[in-house]
């Protein structure tokens, strides 16, 4: 069975991972090693990227030998690296690619550069061992996607954000609430005991033909009401935390669960897909779970390690190109910008 090494730098985690397996079988995670730089981040309220790819170049090489070492498994053994070579910041995305690169000419072994939107699109089936035909939401901090998936490498992209991401739209609007980041996380939390339809927030674009998001009006709505309700210091009050996390939530979820039934339904797929790190909100996810259920659909989510960025979800992309022999030069750029390839 084919042994992939495989490295995700594109953002603030450092994260190294060995994947085994054969085709159509699910693949076994032999180790996946994550370092995280969220308290680093935190204090600057989102990530600074000179200190993100230094903390790279940092726990690289201890994640590559503590990955190696809970595999039980010799750099020699190796049959392939993979590494993220965009989209992400260019500093971070440097560091994994160039040490994913000078690991494979060591070991005279190929290189695979993956992109790190089809690492997380492919991460629900991981545990399944093979992609079939369905419909994808990608739903992360920098990424709205949906796409039409006809197996691996075959993609036709339906719709995608036009200004703000939902998981930036959490970020954004957590901190205009005065909550710490990320503040994806944060806003799930205080919406808990909070009353979804306290707040008439807009579901922008739901009208409009196609299947494009827009996040911007409702994080600006956010704001207006901020201000309505404190015009001196458009700071929220305690009591209303609650109510305006969980009316924000919803009214994001609305818009990306009747986008994503809309889509299924046009391109005739009975599989619905979800990942990203938007995708771990349990809210989200049960929505998404009770409609799939009622429209028939059969719904795949990534366990909870391979939602956010992680080496496991890049390892199997590298191990699917492993199984078609389709490997990259040693030359190949990083590209910050690196658009998903499209059938």
């Amino acid at each position: 069975m084919p042994l992939v090494l495989a490295i995700e730098s594109s953002c603030d985690e450092t994260a190294v991972a060995l994947l085994q397996g054969e085709p159509g079988q699910p693949a076994h995670i032999l180790a996946s090693e994550i370092a995280s730089q969220i308290e680093l981040h935190r204090v600057y309220g989102g990530v600074v990227p000179e200190l993100a790819s230094r903390n790279h170049s940092l726990h690289l090489r201890p994640l590559v030998e503590q990955a190696l070492s809970h595999a039980g498994v010799r750099l020699a053994e190796i049959d392939t690296f993979a590494a993220t070579s965009g989209p992400g910041l260019a500093s971070s995305l440097l560091i994994g690619a160039t040490a994913a690169k000078a690991l494979a000419a060591a070991a005279r072994r190929p290189f695979i550069a993956i992109n790190h939107l089809e690492g997380h699109l492919l991460s629900p089936f991981v545990e399944l061992g093979h992609v079939p035909p369905h419909l994808a939401l990608i739903v992360s901090g920098g990424h709205t996607l949906l796409l039409d998936v006809a197996g691996p490498g075959r993609y036709q992209k339906l719709g995608s954000t036009r200004d703000d991401a939902a998981g930036e739209a959490f970020d954004k609007v957590a901190k205009m609430l005065g909550l710490p980041y990320p503040g994806g996380p944060e806003i799930e939390k205080a919406a808990a005991t909070g009353n979804p339809a306290a707040f008439d927030f807009p579901r922008s674009m739901m009208k409009e033909p196609g299947f494009d998001f827009s996040f911007s009006g409702l994080k600006t709505a956010v704001l207006y009401t901020l201000t309505d309700r404190q015009p001196a210091t458009g700071q929220v009050q305690i009591g209303d935390l609650p109510d305006l996390c969980a009316s924000f939530q919803q009214a994001v979820i609305d818009v990306l669960l009747r986008k994503s039934l809309a889509a299924a339904r046009h391109a005739g797929r009975q599989t619905l897909a979800l990942s990203g790190g938007v995708s771990l909100n349990r809210t989200l996810r049960g929505q998404f779970e009770q409609a799939c259920l009622q429209e028939d659909l059969a719904l795949h989510t990534a366990s909870p390690g391979l939602c956010t960025d992680n080496a496991a979800m890049i390892g199997f992309a590298g191990l699917l190109r492993t199984f078609e022999n389709r490997f990259s030069p040693l030359d190949s750029p990083i590209d910050p910008n690196l658009p998903l390839t499209l059938a």
